[in-house]
Parts: C-alpha cells; structure tokens; sequence
C-alpha cells in the first residue's frame, strides 16, 4: 500500500469503536459445573451440557454474574433490573450447540463511560453502550499436526467460559485514543480481580469497528470490523494500516466495503475474511432454559461493596496525598497490588518520594 502524505490524512476523521471479550475468573464455567481453566488435555474439561448433548440444561453461574455487575459498575454502567439470555444461533464447528448463549434486547448493563487522555493531554470522555454476559465458543485449531494443511482440529475446553462483551460507543477518534481506552479498561478489570486479561491466552480480546470520513461531515463512513488482535501493539498498528487504506480507497474515488477483515501480524496489514454487507440473522430468541436475571437494588448494593479503589481515583489520591510526579503516580498505580506495596513501603519509611523511587527502579 502506498504511503500517504500527512495532508491527505488530515482531511479525514477515523471512527473507531471497540469490541472487548473478557473472560471472567470464576472457578466453574458459566453454565455447568465444568472447571473454568486455561490449557488442559483437550476435550478434558467438558460435560454434557457444554457440550451441547440433548437434555442437558443450563444452569446460570452465580459469580459470573456478581462478576459482571462488579465491572459494569467499575465502568459507570447502569445496571438493568431484569435481563434476558437468549441464543444467538449460527453453525461453526467450535460451537457443537450450533447456537451461543448470549444477551441481545435486555443486556446486564447499559450507558457507562471511560476517561482516556486525548492528543492534547485533555480528558475525553468515552462512552460504552453495554456490557452484557455470554458464553466462550471452543477453539478450532488449524496448525501444528501432520495433516493440518487438510484438517481443522477442535479443542472443547473453552466452551462455556463465561465473558463480558464491552461495547464502546464509536467516540475513538485515533489509534492512540484506542490504546489508551483498552489500556484503561483492562487496568480496571484486573483492579476488580473479574478476569486476568491474558491476551496471549485469550482472556482478553479485541475487535475493532473503524470507518473515516471528511472532517466536518456529520454522517459516518462505510465500516470494516478487524479481528485477530491479540495485542495492544497489534490493535493500534492494524487502525493504522485501515485507516490509511481506507482514506487510500476513498482518495482514489473508490468504495469502501463492509466487510471483516483479519490483521496478519507478519504482513502487517489486514485481509478481507468475509463480506458484511448484510447483516448476519442471527435469529436471536429468549432462552427458553433459563429464568430472566433479576438483579435487585440489595444484590447491586453487596456487590458494590466490593468494588476497590480504582486505578484513576488511587493515582489523584497519590497525587495529592504523596505529593508525586504524574508519570511516578500513573506508573506506581498500573496494578492493584504494585500501588498495595508502594503504600506499605512508604509508610514503613515515612518519606513516600523516597519511597516511589526505590519502588519504581
């Protein structure tokens, strides 16, 4: 793809909206018994129901939903009184029900929001639209055998992981923007001990919704959805490279297409997967195996208890209580138990600056 100059990409506004999966640290899967555990012999940790065996019913995870309420509320989200599970149906061989069990109409959580730093160093606020609870597909496994170039292996064991899906409003206006947003979001998670946000195990994972169009113009561009970013890097190198071809499409009077596209990390750039140019059918309907969620105001209250400081809050606190720089306050708070320790070091010796500086290096 041919460079563009800067005054080309000036004349654009990208639109970016995230996607983000996270599986939840609960000690069962979200709908049966099994144990929720990375790795494992394949196909060891399964069971009829998540296997999809006729007459095997779900039974909700209580935790897993705790779990949620406490993200959604670390998140500023509302919480809804009543939600809906339903299936969402398609057929993939790594999903042996041949429908997932997720929210669509009624999701645990609406309307919540993330400060991020925008390019001036200015807080910009990022809407998240909802945050609803869902069940991981398998794995299907297409490298390291004999004869992978004829098979595709499936390994069970992620089948029914319980994961929130956090949607954020199309606010992102740069791929720096976007960096900062996941990095926010997964300091608060790992605050609030609901997942590990392993990327490179799948814990956390991002799709990316981008379109660009001429500043000042009102109406969004055509959208792509970019899969396979498995890490921060990836995320902001793959918004760049779609972006720059995207404007590359439009400066050359072409048409955009909606579509999913895959970003290949060797090659640095995305690959058409398929076309979105309608809307996949998904033919969502209400779980018929599972009561409605009702989460009332004691439940929300017990699990609001829980909720730790969070990184943003601690770093002010640090800030004003410490008398720290900004960049030692931003790198003491990155994680929950690094910001325990510095406290407990500074009290011991009484001289926190001191005690940033010993910490830190």
């Amino acid at each position: 793809m041919t460079a563009l100059s800067p005054e080309v990409l000036a004349k654009y506004q990208p639109v970016i909206g995230l996607e983000v999966h996270v599986q939840l640290l609960t000690e069962t899967k979200a709908f049966c018994g099994c144990m929720n555990r990375y790795g494992g012999e394949p196909n060891t940790h399964v069971c009829p129901t998540c296997l999809g065996l006729p007459g095997a019913l779900p039974v909700l995870n209580r935790r897993a939903v705790e779990l949620a309420v406490l993200a959604s509320k670390a998140i500023h989200c509302e919480i809804r009184e009543t939600s809906i599970f339903s299936r969402k149906n398609y057929f993939y061989p790594d999903s042996p029900k041949g429908y997932q069990i997720s929210q669509f109409d009624k999701p645990i959580a609406e309307h919540g929001w993330i400060d991020v730093p925008d390019a001036t160093g200015a807080r910009k606020r990022i809407g998240i639209t909802r945050l609803h609870l869902e069940e991981d597909a398998g794995k299907s496994l297409h490298d390291g055998f004999a004869d992978s170039v004829s098979r595709t292996y499936i390994d069970l064991n992620r089948c029914g992981t319980p994961l929130v899906e956090i949607v954020s409003e199309p606010d992102l206006s740069t791929p720096d923007e976007a960096f900062e947003y996941l990095t926010r979001l997964k300091e608060i998670l790992l605050y609030c001990g609901v997942s590990d946000c392993n990327m490179e195990e799948g814990s956390l994972r991002c799709d990316a919704n981008v379109s660009v169009r001429p500043f000042g113009a009102s109406e969004f561009g055509t959208k792509t959805e970019v899969k396979n970013l498995n890490s921060f890097r990836f995320l902001q190198k793959a918004l760049e490279y779609e972006i720059e071809r995207q404007i590359g499409i439009l400066e050359g009077v072409g048409t955009i297409h909606q579509e999913t596209r895959l970003w290949d990390s060797r090659e640095q750039r995305t690959y058409g997967m398929r076309s979105k140019e309608f809307a996949h059918d998904y033919r969502y309907f209400p779980e018929p195996d599972l009561l409605p969620v009702v989460i009332t105001e004691e439940w929300k209250e017990e699990v609001r208890r829980s909720l730790p400081e969070l990184p943003e809050a601690r770093r002010q606190r640090f800030l004003r209580d410490y008398s720290l720089t900004d960049y030692d306050a931003a790198q003491l708070t990155a994680s929950r138990v690094l910001a325990d320790y510095f406290e407990q070091v500074a009290k011991a010796c009484g001289e926190p600056k001191l005690a940033a500086n010993w910490v830190l290096s």
